[in-house]
């Protein structure tokens, strides 16, 4: 659910798009996904589907390394923040119906919260707020574990700052949508996770989407891992902090059918699914645009503990796409890109993973932190052992792997590091962009 810098960066699906091909190449993705985990780069559920029709769906790795409980297509994952959706969804549900508008004002409900006589909430599901991102707090990584309620949850979000004025511009935030969560239980005067069952699961006909809690791999839940010479499991967040942010958990497959329905008019009128789709700087209310060659897709990612999930919508077409990770090293970019290369008989290449071995103290000249005229963020380089890590300004560090002299990649997010140590600078690739970073 935090966001991260292959989050909030650059979200690109930039192709050559070209008519739709009725062959799937099935061996071509099936041959991407056996080399990612024979080279323990993913542990990944995919769904490629249209107008409700699965055309490819494959899993790999395991739900539960310690146990050996292999990933199947019915293993559910943590969704993260494309839990925004679901909850933009409702919200949607509750203005036509006359309950709230988009112009309502969130001291109706919230008044303690600072603005929240000028915050509407549009400003909510577009974050445009200025409400502080709570994970970003220091102190998150201290409770994130720990089961907390309606109350607790709001005096943490109340107790803090504004980044800025309502309206002022965009700026993510989790708070946001853990608001409006709670907005649709005051409303309603039920649980979210009551809301979710009549209001989305029972009108889309989903099965193995829910709120989630402590994981249970005997329900064909799954753990999350990093991968550090052997897949380690990561902490699990308490789903009551994030709640309406980030709390459901899903599979590929009902992903799919979720955001079909969406656009097929299931769930919301179309001139609700206009303002979902009607972007500001960047986000829309719950749904952001991606490009592919000349075509636009709508969806949402998400990140939490080591997951990390893709949902896309191309309405023209009505190709829906899907990816849920419990353990990746690789760019889920780079794997939505291939499943709809696929689809469009786009040629793409299957990744080549080579690395280099270099010594502790051949690693010193890279360390130090470093600005750009380009980027609103530093990122500070620092050395583990005989490896480098990354870490830009209110992010989690990440690990370099070494593939040539003064060149490291990141392929979780498709980074690229090129230094120049002579000039105490590096290029930062990432998404068709070069960004240029220097030492302070």
């Amino acid at each position: 659910m935090k966001n991260k810098i292959y989050v909030t960066l650059i979200i690109s699906l930039l192709l050559s798009g070209q008519a739709f091909s009725q062959s799937i190449n099935t061996a071509k993705l099936d041959s991407l996904f056996d080399l990612l985990i024979s080279k323990n780069k993913a542990m990944v559920s995919v769904v490629l589907a249209r107008n409700g029709t699965t055309l490819y769906s494959r899993a790999t790795g395991f739900a539960s390394v310690e146990d050996n409980i292999a990933a199947t297509v019915s293993t559910r994952y943590r969704i993260g923040s494309i839990t925004k959706t679901y909850t933009s969804v409702m919200i949607f549900q509750l203005i036509e119906e006359g309950k709230l508008t988009l112009e309502t004002k969130l001291n109706t409900f919230f008044p303690t919260v600072a603005n929240a006589e000028l915050i509407t909430i549009g400003n909510l599901l577009n974050h445009r707020s200025g409400i502080h991102n709570f994970t970003n707090d220091p102190g998150y990584l201290q409770y994130m574990t720990q089961p907390k309620n309606q109350e607790e949850m709001v005096a943490i979000i109340a107790k803090t700052k504004p980044d800025f004025q309502p309206n002022e511009k965009m700026q993510y935030s989790n708070s946001n949508y853990l608001l409006l969560g709670y907005i649709i239980e005051k409303i309603t005067k039920m649980p979210y996770q009551k809301n979710l069952e009549s209001r989305i699961l029972k009108k889309a006909g989903l099965k193995e989407t829910y709120y989630g809690g402590k994981t249970d791999v005997a329900k064909n839940e799954s753990y999350s891992y990093r991968f550090q010479d052997k897949w380690i499991r990561m902490p699990e967040t308490d789903l009551s902090v994030p709640g309406g942010a980030g709390a459901i958990v899903s599979t590929p497959s009902d992903l799919t059918t979720f955001i079909a329905a969406l656009f097929s008019g299931k769930l919301v009128s179309n001139g609700s699914l206009v303002q979902m789709k009607t972007i500001t700087d960047g986000m829309g209310m719950g749904l952001f645009q991606v490009p592919f060659d000349k075509k636009t897709g709508y969806g949402h990612n998400g990140v939490i503990d080591g997951f990390l999930s893709n949902l896309f919508h191309f309405p023209e077409d009505g190709v829906s796409v899907a990816v849920c990770s419990n353990g990746t090293s690789y760019a889920l970019n780079d794997m939505v890109i291939a499943l709809l290369s696929s689809y469009y008989n786009v040629p793409f290449k299957l990744p080549v993973f080579t690395t280099i071995a270099l010594k502790p103290e051949d690693l010193d000249k890279y360390t130090g932190t470093y600005s750009s005229t380009q980027l609103p963020i530093k990122i500070t380089v620092a050395k583990n052992e005989a490896t480098l890590t990354a870490q830009a300004t209110g992010q989690g560090a990440f690990p370099l792997e070494a593939t040539a002299t003064d060149v490291f990649k990141f392929d979780q997010a498709g980074i690229v590091m090129e230094f120049a140590p002579a000039k105490n600078q590096f290029v930062l690739k990432q998404g068709g962009g070069n960004f240029v970073f220097t030492k302070e």
